[in-house]
């Protein structure tokens, strides 16, 4: 894809996950994805957008940057939500919470074949 087409790709993306609509979003990545220290795989990773979407029914990741290159995308983005849910053993507390993570994903085939991320430290921090 073209430079481009990766920052359409990623917008588009983002609004299936901020859908929460796991078949949309299961179209963008690939079923064998591998994902670095967590288990690989799309239904993995569809659970994990599950369990988050369960804990943040309001939860929205909005773009502040993204670069594209290649196959690569590189992109910063920050979410939001109220802790309504069980999140990672955390139970509700009903507190709104704004974390930034930085994202990179390999695209292979219109998909997300691999992906890094800064994590969750920042929003169990929030939590605890």
């Amino acid at each position: 894809m073209e430079s481009w087409q990766l920052h359409e790709w990623f917008a588009e993306y983002l609004d299936a996950y901020n859908r929460h609509d796991p078949e949309a979003l299961r179209a963008f990545v690939d079923p064998h994805v591998r994902r670095a220290h967590l288990p690989g795989g799309v239904d993995a990773f569809l659970s994990d957008a599950a369990d988050l979407w369960h804990a943040f029914p309001d939860w929205r990741w909005r773009s502040i940057q993204v670069i594209a290159e290649d196959d690569r995308i590189a992109a910063h983005v920050r979410g939001s939500g109220t802790h309504t849910g069980v999140y990672a053993g955390i139970e509700p507390t009903r507190r709104r919470v704004n974390v930034a993570e930085f994202v990179m994903y390999r695209i292979v085939n219109g998909r997300i074949g691999a992906a890094t991320g800064s994590g969750d430290a920042e929003l169990r921090a929030q939590l605890l």
